[in-house]
């Protein structure tokens, strides 16, 4: 008999590559595979033989295509379905957890607000679906999974695929659609015309279980489940598990009504029930039905039982009501085509001051990002005109505007109509406070600017090889926080400054902090928990121990993604911070992994001139070190060993070393070369009394380039210095600021990037005479330019979050030709001050740093409440 896997390989070749069985189920059989087109993990399920033999391709395809348009984030959605070899198959997203069923097999029941958290969420779910007229008729615990500690409910409409494909001869498979123990009385009975109260009842039983431990009915055959689920009485959560409230067992009650017009008129009514404590169904007794000599006792008990009752009702509404749960969640993440694009270094998202509405970076219909509006109470989100390439948004104040970053502007974007305005050319990630200024941070310093624009001013102090970042404004102009990013995100604190600024107060350990009304300032630990922590806002100091409030949250390299609202509610994105993978990205914007084994906190790559080796920064537990790899899954060397931080690598001509920047032998960083086999010790090429961020070599050998950091020696400044010479000289050196220096392969041209024109742009300039003459390459923004390697084109990040290619012409004078948008690189990792990409010798691939979850994509979740569980939680 042939392996079916080597047969599923044969017949999917080009399209996917099965690794292994997953297991098997009553209609398909699961099989781990690779996309070989989008360079992901999937589950790949093959209908059983029997059953795809008489359910007929044709019809099977076409009932399951309406599946897929269903975008929820607790629905995993269909990626493909197909035909070969006689072999129905559909594809779905890999999901790296385990399902319900595993988990009950293994605790058979679960703690009562998790169970009720996954029945939400799937009733959530089952409502979005309902109301587009698709039922799911097969809910169970096998097709829950639980990813990050989210379920997602799976094989949405495949059963409603296979009953329709098989026009009624499903029985002669000898197999049936649903699973006894959640099969409803009506789906009992054979009736075909099920509806949403089929998902509805089946839903109750999974709750049922997840608190009892069983299902509602059992027995020892099909058939005599099928019998209970028709005839037997109701059944109770409460009597079997006294724990499970009342609203919950009258609400489960409900759902497993025998008739569906007596249960829950809706999957959002059921969770509607789950969540209010006051929800109630059916009678404990029916005083009309007794009989006999009993009456007149009946009569009299009963009497009795309605004045105890009303006793009873005076005594509950007499005292306080108990609260309700603290935290509500709810999740709001975007679906495709307007899906979360996350950025690195800065927070994706902002709420609203009211809460009612947030604002997220994007896709763009065109590609890359944007920023968009989702209300709440809207299903879907509204774009932002002219945000194009935006990240860091921040709602004004009054929420009448919002800030953002773009192409390393910030700008403001009035929800009132209008196109953005700039604040100013060269900024950072903006805190708009109260007092009408927007905060931004630029390496060791923060500034604050008007927002209808000006020129910035200092606001706080330089601290030395501390860059401050995340800003987040104090109620009443009593000053700010901020998180001081000193290596690893394990080394970030947070601190404060006053109203007037100046001085830095040290706080404590974390990242990206925000202040409660409450009194509280919420912090991320690095392991992805959020804490909250007593702050007396007047003295700038901590009272009391931190307490942990939410785990699970996602971080972008030192920004954790959540932010408060005003009135108190809490957004954030769930991850699981795995860190960062090299990836091959072709101009047609094909991906591939260099090294899936090859994760980590990376920056920087840099290809050795022959293409061969790779140089990257890798952020470790206490540093930050250069290391190089053998390309693509060969073996890697760590180039340096002291220091905090190294960074910055690029290859001396001719390959045989690694110049970077350090703070091995001082406070600030210099320029050292190291070779890059790793034998012998450092060189230090420039020591100067300023920082310097990056180097470039021309082709030759004799000249070093290097780029002062922002905001220590002038705004961004390029040097250099030729070979014999006693000190270096300006190459481009203006009141604008000026990063990224590439010299042309010819050494003829130097492209960098600059702030001149409002906006960072590409400029080639002659090289090294670069005064003589200027032309401007990129024409909506552009940051981190490279020249291919046999330069007869220039790459940059365009504005609009793509990866751009321009041919240029260097043997002569130097001119410009058509341009061409490769691809979006918006899932990549981006840094407007120092390229995070670099391009392979026939230019015909890219060499870049995304998320190693990219596939995994993150869950946006509200928290309604927050604020009164800080205030549960007291000032210390």
């Amino acid at each position: 008999m042939p392996d079916p896997i080597a047969r599923l390989n044969a017949a999917l070749e080009g399209r996917y590559r099965v690794e292994r069985e997953l297991g098997e189920g009553g209609m398909a059989t699961v099989y781990l595979a690779d996309d070989l087109r989008h360079g992901r993990r999937v589950a790949l399920k093959v209908l059983k033989p029997e059953l795809a033999a008489i359910v007929g391709a044709a019809r099977f395809l076409a009932e399951i295509r309406t599946t897929a348009s269903l975008q929820h984030p607790h629905i995993l959605p269909l990626f493909d379905s197909g035909e070969a070899e006689n072999l129905l198959f559909y594809v779905m997203p890999h999901v790296e957890g385990e399902s319900l069923r595993e988990r009950l097999d293994r605790e058979h029941q679960l703690p009562v607000k998790e169970a009720i958290h996954i029945a939400t969420a799937v009733a959530e779910a089952l409502d979005y679906a309902h109301r587009r007229g698709v039922i799911h008729r097969d809910i169970k615990p096998s097709n829950i999974l639980v990813h990050v500690g989210q379920p997602v409910l799976s094989d949405f409409g495949i059963a409603l695929a296979v009953s329709a494909g098989s026009a009624g001869r499903l029985t002669e498979t000898g197999l049936s659609l649903g699973t006894p123990h959640y099969m409803s009385p009506e789906q009992a009975t054979g009736d075909a015309s099920v509806g949403p109260a089929t998902d509805i009842y089946a839903l109750g039983c999974v709750l049922y279980e997840m608190l009892v431990g069983e299902p509602p009915y059992t027995g020892s055959t099909p058939q005599a489940i099928l019998g209970k689920i028709i005839t037997a009485k109701p059944v109770s959560a409460t009597e079997q598990r006294r724990s499970v409230p009342p609203n919950v067992d009258a609400a489960i009650r409900r759902a497993l009504e025998k008739l569906p017009a007596d249960r829950f008129t809706s999957a959002s009514d059921f969770a509607e029930a789950l969540a209010n404590p006051h929800f109630d169904h059916g009678a404990a007794a029916v005083i009309g039905a007794v009989r006999g000599p009993w009456k007149r006792i009946s009569i009299g008990l009963a009497a009795s039982t309605v004045s105890l009752a009303l006793l009873s009702v005076w005594a509950i509404t007499a005292r306080p009501r108990p609260e309700p749960p603290a935290m509500f969640r709810s999740y709001v993440t975007p679906g495709e085509g307007r899906r979360l694009v996350p950025n690195s270094g800065t927070v994706d998202f902002a709420l609203a001051p009211d809460g009612s509405w947030f604002v997220y970076v994007g896709e763009a219909p065109g590609g890359g990002r944007q920023l968009w509006r989702r209300a709440l109470e809207d299903l879907e989100p509204v774009a932002l005109g002219g945000t194009e390439g935006a990240v860091a948004p921040e709602v004004s104040p009054d929420g009448l505007s919002v800030a953002f970053l773009a192409a390393g502007a910030i700008r403001t974007v009035s929800l009132q109509g209008g196109p953005p305005t700039t604040v100013v050319a060269a900024g950072g990630v903006p805190a708009w406070g109260s007092d009408g200024m927007i905060y931004f941070g630029r390496d060791l310093v923060t500034y604050r600017v008007p927002a209808t624009g000006g020129d910035p001013e200092p606001f706080t102090e330089a601290l030395e090889n501390r860059r401050q970042v995340g800003q987040h404004p104090l109620p009443d102009g009593a000053g700010l926080l901020l998180t001081l990013q000193i290596g690893t995100p394990a080394e970030a604190r947070i601190a404060a400054v006053g109203p007037t600024g100046g001085a830095v107060r040290d706080l404590l350990a974390g990242t990206i902090a925000r202040y409660s009304a409450t009194g509280h300032i919420v912090y991320a630990t690095p392991a992805g928990a959020l804490m909250a922590a007593p702050f007396d806002v007047r003295r700038l100091e901590i009272t009391g121990p931190s307490v942990p409030l939410v785990e699970g949250v996602a971080a972008a390299g030192i920004a954790s993604q959540f932010t408060l609202s005003e009135s108190g509610a809490l957004l954030y994105a769930s991850g699981a911070g795995s860190g960062y993978e090299l990836v091959w990205v072709s101009r047609a914007g094909a991906v591939e992994a260099v090294d899936p084994d090859w994760t980590g906190e990376l920056g920087s790559p840099a290809l050795s001139p022959d293409g061969s080796r790779l140089a990257v920064a890798v952020q470790g537990p206490t540093s930050m070190d250069i290391w190089v790899k053998q390309l693509d899954r060969g073996p890697s060397i760590r180039l340096t060993l002291d220091g905090d931080r190294s960074d910055y690598p690029t290859w001396t001509p001719d390959g045989a070393s690694v110049t970077f920047t350090s703070d091995r032998a001082s406070p600030s960083f210099d320029l050292w070369t190291k070779r890059a086999d790793g034998s012998g010790e450092p060189v230090l090429e420039r020591d100067e009394e300023w920082a310097l961020a990056e180097a470039a070599w021309s082709p030759d050998g004799e000249w070093l380039l290097h780029r002062t950091s922002t905001n220590v020696r002038g705004a961004g400044d390029i040097l250099g210095q030729r070979r014999g010479d006693p000190a270096p000289l300006p190459i481009v050196a203006t009141a604008f600021t000026e990063l990224a220096p590439a010299i042309s392969p010819n050494g003829r041209w130097l492209a960098y990037s600059s702030n001149e024109t409002g906006r960072t742009e590409i400029f080639v300039v002659p090289f090294p005479n670069t005064g003589d003459a200027r032309w401007l390459v990129s024409v909506a923004g552009g940051t981190e330019p490279a020249w291919s390697r046999d330069g007869r084109e220039l790459f940059y990040r365009s504005g609009q979050g793509e990866m751009v290619a321009v041919r240029v012409e260097t043997d002569g004078a130097f001119s410009t030709g058509a341009t061409d948008a490769l691809f979006p690189d918006s899932d990549y990792r981006s840094q407007s001050t120092r390229r995070q990409y670099d391009v392979s010798q026939d230019g015909e691939r890219f060499i870049l740093i995304r998320s190693a979850d990219a596939g995994h994509e993150s869950q946006l979740i509200l928290v309604q409440g927050f604020q009164e569980e800080l205030e549960r939680i007291g000032p210390s």
